[in-house]
């Protein structure tokens, strides 16, 4: 009963031996994406007949295993132990405490008891088994002399545990180890008295310190441009990473220099490459002989949008005695992937930390930095460098935005619509990126949509694994696939992957955006996408903007009352705890 579409993924996921693998455990469907619990028990049902249950062993396991995965969908790297005991019981577990010791003792899951107050020990993992998977009265624990100290219990994913941990430990290292002595202090010293404001600061921050972060708006990328420009006159192999294209090429037009050519050995400047790129050696310097990459400073752009996965990579691949630079606005949303290793690094102070001092100019620098801090003010721009378009209702947002893309900003702005970005919060709605980039399509690139809806010369953004985003257009298509031109190269994504991997690209969510900035955005807030709205979203979305922004605004009080009230949604994580006990706080 369950749809055919279901059978190829499902026998990715579960091997050739998915079929008896479900008759043995239906609720094991759960795993394959885009499955909800209602079909796993549909399923599941239709096999086994009276003997399916809710209190099946078997399912308990599997709904405690996917609230886990969304979980991590939403960010968070474990849950608290109540939390997800309550949320099974909403799901009809009807034991959840006996459905999580189960999912402890077969191994799909690992307990945690952290302590919530400082302690001279590492927390540590709980005990797994049916056993003791957690400690019965988790709520406290032994401190010294017999004292009790709270803690919590959060179960999280091995996956995401682990990556975690290990990042934890790799930033330790870089925190407690002396860099490698690259140039004379007295060479340090002078590139940092010839470099402007608080791009002095991180000069000599990094100069004798192994982790460094620097926060600032779009304005403050010149510091640590500079900063690579010193090192690499100071003789360091000096690297760039940024996560996504968008803002590798960003950067490296900053910098002045291309990005990393991956023929050359090595660069004749500091050069920019995508952290995948990086880690998979397709960009960048390459390994040493050790399997650390080859190089002796790497400074991370965006670094708000790195999760615990790319970041335990990261810090696992650097040589010893390296530097590393996690440079990024705070105030941006963060990662799709699990963790906040940004936001949780900067409020663990295990650092130095440097603060750019250089605002972004103009009205929409004024318009950003406001939101930043909760206010959303009447901003001047003499220039049309704000524009608001009030609507009534999606339809009419749809039809306003076309006509801003197509006509009104290239007439008024001089941006043609080829470098104007529409955003919008989600994919759905009657103004979502879907009907949005249909109607684009239908005024500045009407075709047939030949090969599965896209035609030569469609914008399009290509998501090869969750969380990328290569932004290109359709250059042809034929027997082997879509050719996209991507970043720079030739992707070709094969007939059936298409459908799940290739989007229009005209208009992109907030998320699909960030690491990008145009010449002209165009921000669409429909009645219906107030719920969406929180003042990271709306920041990161207007923060694109690098001449003009046009808000077609259908939300009404909604809008500053987001700014002002709504704060980035809390996520779970475990860094913090990990690295008090290994590195000293700093001032």
């Amino acid at each position: 009963g369950a749809p055919e579409a279901l059978a190829p993924q499902t026998a990715a996921l579960l091997g050739e031996g998915a079929a008896d693998a479900l008759r043995a455990d239906p609720w094991q469907l759960l795993r394959v994406g885009g499955v909800r619990p209602e079909q796993a028990d549909g399923f599941a049902r239709a096999l086994l007949g009276a003997e399916c249950g809710p209190d099946d062993e078997r399912r308990g396991r599997a709904v405690t295993v996917w609230l886990l995965e969304q979980a991590a969908l939403a960010g968070h790297t474990a849950l608290e132990l109540p939390r997800l005991t309550a949320t099974l019981a909403q799901r009809g577990v009807p034991d959840p405490d006996a459905a999580v010791q189960s999912t402890l003792a077969e191994g799909e899951a690992l307990a945690f008891q952290d302590a919530l107050e400082e302690s001279g020990a590492r927390p540590e993992r709980a005990a797994g088994g049916a056993e003791g998977a957690y400690a019965e009265g988790a709520e406290s624990g032994e401190g010294e002399e017999g004292e009790e100290r709270p803690v919590r219990v959060l179960i999280g994913l091995e996956r995401y545990a682990l990556a975690e941990e290990s990042l934890a430990d790799g930033l330790a290292r870089l925190v407690n180890s002396a860099p490698k002595q690259d140039g004379s202090a007295a060479d340090w010293e002078q590139a940092a008295a010839s470099a402007p404001g608080s791009a002095a600061d991180l000069i000599r921050a990094v100069a004798g310190h192994g982790l460094v972060l620097h926060t600032g708006g779009e304005a403050s990328l010149a510091e640590p441009a500079a900063l690579l420009r010193a090192a690499h006159a100071l003789g360091l192999r000096a690297w760039a990473a940024a996560p996504g294209p968008l803002g590798r090429d960003r950067f490296a037009a900053l910098l002045g220099t291309p990005s990393s050519d991956p023929a050359s050995p090595g660069p004749a400047a500091p050069a920019v490459v995508t952290v995948t790129g990086l880690l998979t050696g397709a960009e960048g310097p390459g390994r040493d002989a050790d399997g650390a990459l080859d190089l002796d400073l790497l400074v991370v752009l965006d670094a708000p949008q790195l999760d615990v996965e790319a970041g335990a990579l990261l810090a696992e691949s650097l040589p010893d005695g390296a530097r590393l630079v996690l440079a990024g606005d705070p105030a941006v949303l963060w990662s799709v992937g699990p963790g906040r290793v940004f936001a949780d690094l900067l409020a663990a102070r295990v650092c130095p930390q440097v603060a750019s001092r250089l605002p972004d100019p103009g009205p929409l620098g004024e318009l950003v930095s406001g939101i930043g801090i909760g206010e959303l003010g009447q901003v001047e721009a003499p220039g049309k460098e704000i524009v608001i378009v009030p609507v009534r209702d999606a339809g009419e947002a749809v039809h306003r935005t076309v006509q801003l893309v197509a006509d009104s900003v290239p007439r008024a702005i001089g941006v043609p619509a080829e470098e104007t970005q529409v955003i919008t919060p989600g994919h759905g709605g009657a103004a979502g990126t879907r009907a949005l980039n249909a109607a684009l399509k239908d005024r500045l690139n009407p075709g047939p949509g030949r090969f599965g809806g896209f035609d030569p010369g469609d914008r399009v953004v290509h998501s090869p694994a969750p969380g990328r985003v290569l932004p290109g257009r359709v250059v042809t298509a034929d027997a082997d696939g879509l050719h996209l031109s991507c970043a720079g190269g030739t992707v070709v994504v094969p007939r059936d992957r298409v459908e799940a991997s290739v989007r229009h690209g005209w208009a992109l969510t907030a998320h699909q955006a960030l690491g990008g900035r145009w010449p002209a955005v165009v921000v669409v807030l429909p009645g219906d996408a107030v719920q969406a709205l929180s003042r990271p979203w709306i920041y990161t979305a207007f923060g694109r903007a690098a001449r003009h922004l046009s808000v077609v605004h259908g939300v009404e009080q909604a809008l500053p009352r987001a700014v002002a009230e709504v704060p980035a949604k809390p996520r779970t994580t475990r860094l913090p705890v990990l690295l008090a006990p290994q590195v000293p706080v700093t001032d």
